[in-house]
Order: C-alpha cells, then structure tokens, then sequence
C-alpha cells in the first residue's frame, strides 16, 4: 500500500505543477524532475518508498531506449551523413575534450574527466525537437542541422554507456580489463543479430497470426525484457540492452504495431524516471554552493553554444544559423541524467560532482525555452556587428550560379517541396525564375541541372541583389522559418516597393503581421487545408466541380474572409488597400 500512496501522491503533485508550467510555456521534463524535488527526500518528504520509484524509473529507461531502438533507422542515419557525422562527431568530440581538460585542471581523475564530458555533450532532443516543432522551425536550416547532431547524440549515448564500465575509478584506476567488456558486447551484439534476423521475424509473424493484441503485446515485452536482461547479466548496462532489443524490432514490419503498444507504458514509466531524477537533487547542496552552481551553468551554456555554433559554421551554415544551432543544443539533456545514474551507481562520480551535474542539468533545461525564444533578436543584434561578410553568409564555397534574370522575372525563396512544385509550374510556362536557397548540398545538386539556383540567406539584402529583387515581378517566400520570413518580408518591400509579394506561413496567428511587413498575399496552410477539406466534402454531396471551383476561389480571392472572421482575424480591406496604394493589381 505504500507504494500506491505514493504513485498517488507523485500523480497529484504532477498535475498541479504541469498546470503551471503550461501556463509558463515550461517544458514537461522540467515540470516531472520539479515533481521529484518537492516530494523526495530532500524536498518536502512526501514520498515514503523512493527505492520503489527508482524500480519504476529503471523500468521507463528501458522502454525508452527500446522505443528509440525500434525508431532508429540506419538508412536515414547514413542519408544526414554530413549533418549526422561530421556534426555531431565534431560537437561531441570538441565538448568532451574541452571538459576533460577543464575537470583535469581541478584534479579530477582521467576516468571520472572523461565521464564528466560526456555528460557535458548531450543535449535534449526531447525540449529542443519539440520546440523547433512548435515554432514550425524543424526544416529550417538550423531545424535541420541541430536536429542532425542531436541524432547522433542519441545513438552516441549508448557508445558511452558501454564504455562507462571502464571508468569505474576508487583512485583514478581502471575498472574491467578492456578485452573482457568488448568480447562480451561483441558476443551480445552478435546475438541480437542474429535474433533480429532469423528469430524475432519469424516469432512475431505467429504471433500476429493470432490476432491477439494481449499475445502481441507480451511478445513484445518479452524480447524488451529478455534481451535487457540478457545484457545486465554479463555485465553491460540496461539502456544498452534496451536499446539493441529495439533494433531487434526496427528492420521487422512488425515494428509499427509493436511502438504503438509500447509507448503509452513508456510515456508512464518515462515520468517516474525523470521524477527519481529530481527526488535525487539535493536542494542544501545547491543552497550550500550557489557560486559554484551558477558558474558551472552559465560556463555549461556559453561553452556548448559556441562549440555547436562553431560546428554548424564549418558546415558551411550563414553566422545566424550557427548562431540559432549553437543555442538550441546549450543544454545538457535527458540522456544525460542516465549517464550520471550510471556513474553514481558505478562510483564514478562522487556524490558533490553528481548534485553538482544534476542541478546544472535541471537549470541548462529549464533556461532553454527562453534562450530559443530570444535567440532570432539575438542572432539579429550580432550581425549588426562590423564582422566580415564572408562569415556572416557562410564558409561553403559553392560556385556561383548561371547569370540570373534580371527584370520582370519570379524570385523563389527556399527550394523545399513548395518552392520545387513553383520553380517547376514557372519552367513549364516560360517564366523566367531564380531561386535563393541556403542548403548547401542542394544548391550544388541543382546547378548541376542548370537550375538557376543561387547560395545564400535571403535575410541579406547582398543576397536578394544578386538574385534581381529590384527588377523582379513577383517574389515568393516558401520557408520553415517563420522570424526569417518575417525580415525577409520586410527587406522585399524595402528593396522594391512594386514587387508582388507572396509569403506562405503555417499558422493563422502570422498573417496579420506578415501583411504589415508587406505582403500581398499571404497564404496559410491551416485554411489551404480547410479549403481542400471543404472541397472534398462538397464532392460527396454531389456539388458540382465548377461550383466547387467556384466557391474555392471566391474564397481564396476575398484574403479567405470565410474563415478569417471566424477567428477575429484582420480584415482582407487592409491588404486591398494597401494594394491599391502602391498600384499593383
């Protein structure tokens, strides 16, 4: 009954912080390592079992790293080869070696150095994914390359899981001989292989021929606990068990029923385990340390920002991509806090350096949505800064393109699945084009095809230039980067007061704002979608298409006034008036 008075007492406690923090725009992970903090030990006491909570906890970093095994695909870690390797090796690498130095100058054995920069390396995919998804910035450059070094982070976790074991230091020794640790992974990695290969298929097809979801589900649970176990036995950690147990799954085409049955058991025991994490935190400690707590998160922050921003400039990435990159992967993530379990119960952290890592952990997450929400502003105010032009628009050297139209042409920005589907519409009109993208490995691919594609942020004035802005007749705005469509917007208008401008954007909320900067059209792909909905509908009730056709573009031709009215959102007046202004049709 115990146990049951306190996974009541962790859920209460839960719903009332995460109603704050929702309120707060704070991300969860921080609002379930809070949860711990204030019903552990350490806070207000309120939880009596905490042994019986770690068992939970121990328990969701299985199921997490065997969902992530399952999800892991080697196809698309090999296609972000660049992003994925040179990236995330470099930033990795770079951070670790940096803290083994810096924890070797306080007298630090080497073990227990290296372990603190490995800890130091990762970031959190689960606070920064989801923030770049709210701010609909997962395609945008630094989308695209923070979440390239975030995927190796993820796969290079268990490279150090499996390395922890040899770390393990009383005074600044080595723990198990290497030959040993290897020729055990080896064997094990061997193993589920060969499972993955000739066993686990052929044990899920009977079983999903039995069309039994409880039969599944427990075929499921046991290839996750069997392997994990397998691997605990012959010393190597449980988060690597878990995770070769999901690859045993990720090449089946059973894999996709077998993640829908894990995850909600997952998401459950995942909150236990970042729950125990907080229950952990010594709040005297940070109390009794102030100083040294803040020094280490701020040296944490400023340290990881630069590397990651560093790494993303040597990709060839303008300063303000590196710049946003560096700041998304400030912190130290989820994965982490198993890394500092691992040392704890391991001895190779002390307990000062644990609660010392723990609470500059906790601190780095909860600081990360504020930094990424300031980071456009302050990405902006750097480059008003008198720095070389060469390193404000990348260090890839690209080629430059075929001689671009000069007058009365379209310019495409951003050759995503929008600007390809124009840039070929226009091709198949004869309209002349010129396209402005900042991927560098396209922009080559498509000068290969004669495309006339030019290098370079859209943001700089140099770069709408060189692609003809001022002579130009129409001007599409096609990116994943809603404050960089938003200077792009404005810096159009500012070069020519007569180009046609139209932007797209995914949400309602930026339209107005998008029109005040100067667009003519600006078209949101929520009422694109309620549009192609509603004309599907009509299709069922045997409208017929030329009413169909003519409804849709009565309503795409009023600035979707329909749907605009419903949510209070600005009238299309404005935009025809300020049309009318400037003289465009």
């Amino acid at each position: 009954m115990a146990i049951l008075n306190d996974i009541l007492i962790i859920i209460a406690l839960s719903l009332l912080v995460f109603f704050v923090f929702s309120r707060l725009k704070i991300t969860t992970i921080a609002g379930f390592i809070l949860t711990g903090i204030f019903a552990g030990p350490y806070g207000f006491g309120l939880v009596r079992s905490v042994e019986d909570v770690r068992k939970l906890a121990e328990l969701g970093v299985i199921l997490l790293l065997f969902t992530i095994g399952i999800e892991f695909s080697m196809k698309k870690f090999f296609q972000a080869k660049k992003l994925v390797l040179l990236g995330g090796i470099l930033q990795v690498s770079l951070t670790t070696l940096i803290c083994f130095m810096a924890a070797r100058l306080f007298g630090q054995p080497g073990g227990r150095s290296l372990f603190i920069g490995f800890i130091v390396s990762l970031s959190s995919t689960a606070i920064v994914f989801k923030i770049l998804q709210e701010r609909s910035e997962v395609d945008s450059p630094h989308g695209v390359i923070t979440i390239g070094i975030l995927i190796f982070q993820d796969v290079v976790v268990i490279a150090m899981l499996l390395l922890s074991p040899l770390l393990v230091t009383t005074s600044g020794g080595i723990g198990k001989p290497l030959f040993v640790i290897l020729l055990r992974g080896g064997i094990i990695i061997f193993l589920v292989i060969a499972s993955a290969r000739w066993l686990v298929p052929k044990m899920l097809y009977l079983v999903a021929r039995t069309r039994s979801r409880e039969l599944f589900l427990l075929s499921v649970i046991l290839i996750c606990l069997g392997i994990t176990w397998l691997t605990s036995s012959q010393g190597l950690s449980l988060a690597l068990g878990a995770f070769l147990a999901g690859l045993t799954l990720s090449g089946s085409e059973y894999k996709h029923q077998a993640l829908g049955n894990i995850i909600p058991f997952r998401d459950v025991f995942t909150s236990f385990f970042f729950i125990s994490v907080g229950m952990l935190v010594d709040i005297g400690y940070v109390v009794r340390h102030p100083v040294l707590v803040l020094s280490v998160f701020i040296g944490v922050l400023i340290l990881k920002s630069l590397i990651a921003g560093g790494v993303t400039a040597v990709l060839g990435a303008p300063m303000r991509t590196s710049l946003l990159a560096g700041i998304a992967l400030c912190q130290i993530g989820e994965f982490s806090f198993i890394l500092l379990r691992n040392g704890l119960d391991h001895t190779i952290l002390s307990t000062n350096i644990y609660n010392l890592f723990l609470a500059v952990s906790l601190l780095t997450m909860l600081a990360t949505p504020l930094l990424m929400s300031l980071s456009p502003a302050l990405a902006q105010s750097v480059l008003r800064l008198p720095i070389p032009g060469r390193l404000k628009d990348g260090l890839y050297h690209i080629p430059p393109a075929g001689a671009p139209v000069k007058k009365d042409h379209l310019i495409i920005i951003g050759y995503g699945i929008n600007g390809r589907n124009v840039a070929t519409a226009a091709r198949e009109s004869g309209i002349p084009y010129a396209i402005i993208e900042m991927n560098p490995d396209v922009v080559i691919q498509e000068q290969k095809k004669g495309e006339h594609i030019l290098y370079g942020d859209a943001t700089y004035e140099t770069v709408l230039g060189k692609a003809g802005v001022k002579t130009a007749r129409v001007v599409i705005v096609a990116i994943n980067d809603p404050a960089a469509t938003q200077r792009i917007t404005a810096e159009v208008r500012h070069m020519n007061e007569d180009v046609y401008l139209i932007v797209r954007t995914r949400y309602i909320k930026e339209m107005e704002m998008l029109e005040k900067l100067g667009a003519d059209e600006v078209i949101p792909e929520e009422y694109e979608t309620s549009v192609e909905i509603f004309a599907r509908v009509l299709d069922q009730y045997d409208i017929p298409k030329a009413s169909i056709e003519q409804l849709v573009t009565k309503v795409r031709s009023g600035g979707y006034e329909m749907f605009r009215s419903l949510s209070d959102g600005p009238s299309s007046s404005r935009m025809e008036h300020t049309r009318g202004k400037r003289g465009r049709p």
